[in-house]
């Protein structure tokens, strides 16, 4: 069966921002495998391994950067910074909530209008002496390089369907997602927008082929069709394609892959 996808405009591909000011600090225990706020059931097998954060508001904005990838390095204290380390990659899986019991500059960290990162103990090391508890650090976006493709996880019941959205190259985060069922009259449906990487809708998927068009914050799109077959369960997660982070999409394409067998219950 030969698939094809379609891209959008002719759209550069995502590229790093610039430099922005903000601080950081650490969450105890050397994991958090659970997406959190992002609704990702474990954060190492959707693809996004162990350099996670917890973001403010200010940066997680109601959760439409879930999956968006950040460069941050410790500055300008040369007390706690390492120095000589290279920036780290980290991802936005989660929420660091305000504390309106606390002062923004005492351990209100996370208040809004602070941007901020809570990061895993480890990757705290890398960057800063434990004894800071709190360091200045310097961010950019960047593009998310991803091994495999875009990955969708069906959750919901009959009437209701959630599906999970992860493992995504590019920008990382997506703004849309629509839906198609197979040999159906019905065009591309749009799905809503739940939070984090859910979206969600009421048409019904159960027992049809569908397929999935995507659309990232840099507005490329990226389609895989057919990907998830007619006999699909819930809690099943099917891998279709991935943006690229470097060089230009063509409008249509072939797609070059094949449906795959839903990747395990995540």
């Amino acid at each position: 069966m030969r698939h094809h996808g379609r891209g959008g405009r002719h759209r550069p591909a995502f590229r790093a921002g610039p430099w922005k000011k903000a601080h950081a600090t650490f969450y105890e225990g050397n994991t958090r495998t659970y997406g959190g706020a992002c609704d990702y059931t474990d954060v190492v097998g959707e693809g996004y391994g162990m350099n996670t954060a917890a973001l403010s508001n200010a940066l997680f904005k109601d959760g439409r950067v879930c999956g968006a990838c950040f460069q941050i390095e410790c500055v300008d204290d040369p007390q706690w910074c390492k120095p000589g380390q290279p920036p780290l990659l980290v991802t936005a899986t989660d929420l660091c909530p305000p504390n309106p019991f606390q002062p923004s500059d005492n351990g209100g960290w996370c208040n809004p209008p602070r941007e901020h990162f809570d990061i895993a103990m480890p990757v705290f090391d890398r960057l800063a002496e434990f004894k800071a508890g709190i360091i200045p650090v310097q961010y950019r976006r960047v593009p998310c390089r991803k091994r495999g493709g875009i990955r969708f996880t069906m959750n919901g019941n009959q009437w209701f369907y959630e599906i999970i959205v992860s493992n995504v190259g590019g920008a990382g985060d997506i703004v849309g997602v629509q839906v198609k069922v197979d040999k159906s009259r019905l065009r591309w449906t749009s799905l809503d927008h739940d939070w984090g990487a859910t979206w969600k809708t009421g048409f019904p998927l159960q027992g049809k082929t569908l397929s999935f068009r995507v659309k990232s914050s840099d507005g490329r799109y990226m389609t895989s069709m057919h990907v998830v077959p007619s006999n699909w369960q819930f809690g099943q997660t099917f891998e279709g394609r991935n943006f690229k982070s470097g060089g230009r999409r063509r409008r249509n394409f072939k797609s070059g892959g094949r449906r795959r067998k839903g990747i395990g219950q995540l």
